[in-house]
């Protein structure tokens, strides 16, 4: 289920994994696909954390351990802020199974968790948020293909008196057939938001490792970086999802709200780490450093 503008729940198809079940327990394409994003930022940090000297164990534990202490984070803050409903069905809290998550609650809890994770194991955090932030944006775009697969997460209906003019619109902007015929959706052709943020998240990824080769970055800079990049898309996106979370009765979206502070804080942060050379440890200095070692 999700909320609607109305803050009435939708039901909403939801596709199983080649339709298994194994007697209660029903394999979803969304929880795989969300796995799948986890794993592939995994290898990639495991990667790249050889060569900043990051050993692999450390990366793989984090992971493992964080998967599930995220979820609990992304459930929390949807719950939190669809109080309005969950105060008086407080038992449906726990029904993640029906759906309800919010990546910024996910994200919270993953930071957090790297940081003590981090302190624990006497690794270095900002080491920790260079492999951590790429691997952020890829995965929430692989994930969001579960949205896809559910027909949720998408905008209101394109432009377009009929549907051959909404297929028309959307095959301009350049949406695949296949994404196109997965939004006819109540009898008219909705916007793929999910799509829309797949191919921002894939842009800000090859952004960030194309900056971590570069000579101006600190080490630590790309967790702002995505801060930025991730909130920007988020925001303009959000305005046209038919199913966000409210701030009470503001009017006001919760992921823009949050996006945008995100944004102002990542950017007044970088400035100002830049301009006063707050820890200037350049990245590409690390890879130096570590060029030819192999931390297993």
């Amino acid at each position: 289920m999700v909320f609607n503008e109305g803050n009435k729940f939708l039901e909403i198809e939801k596709f199983r994994l080649f339709g298994l079940e194994i007697g209660p327990i029903v394999i979803a394409w969304y929880a795989v696909l969300i796995l799948t994003g986890a794993m592939v930022a995994m290898v990639l940090a495991i990667r790249e954390g050889k060569k900043i000297g990051v050993n692999k164990d450390f990366v793989i534990d984090t992971v493992l351990y964080g998967i599930p202490i995220s979820a609990i984070g992304a459930r929390l803050y949807y719950v939190i802020f669809a109080w309005d409903y969950y105060k008086d069905n407080p038992i449906d809290a726990l029904k993640i199974y029906e759906g309800g998550l919010a990546i910024h609650g996910a994200v919270l809890f993953a930071v957090i968790w790297g940081y003590y994770f981090s302190k624990r194991r006497k690794v270095e955090f900002l080491r920790a948020i260079d492999l951590a932030a790429p691997g952020f944006l890829i995965a929430q775009g692989i994930g969001r293909w579960g949205n896809f697969m559910n027909q949720e997460a998408h905008g209101g209906k394109v432009p377009g008196a009929t549907l051959v003019e909404q297929v028309e619109y959307l095959t301009k902007v350049g949406i695949p057939k296949f994404v196109i015929d997965r939004m006819y959706i109540n009898g008219a052709y909705m916007h793929p938001t999910f799509f829309y943020e797949f191919l921002w998240n894939l842009c800000g990824f090859t952004l960030m490792l194309i900056l971590r080769r570069t000579k101006y970055l600190y080490v630590g800079d790309l967790g702002l970086v995505y801060m930025m990049w991730y909130s920007f898309g988020r925001g303009i996106i959000e305005e046209m999802r038919t199913d966000s979370l409210y701030l009470g009765h503001t009017g006001i979206r919760v992921a823009q709200l949050i996006s945008g502070l995100m944004f102002v804080s990542g950017a007044v942060i970088l400035i100002l780490r830049h301009y006063y050379k707050w820890n200037p440890k350049y990245y590409y200095k690390l890879l130096e450093e570590n060029r030819g070692e192999v931390n297993e």
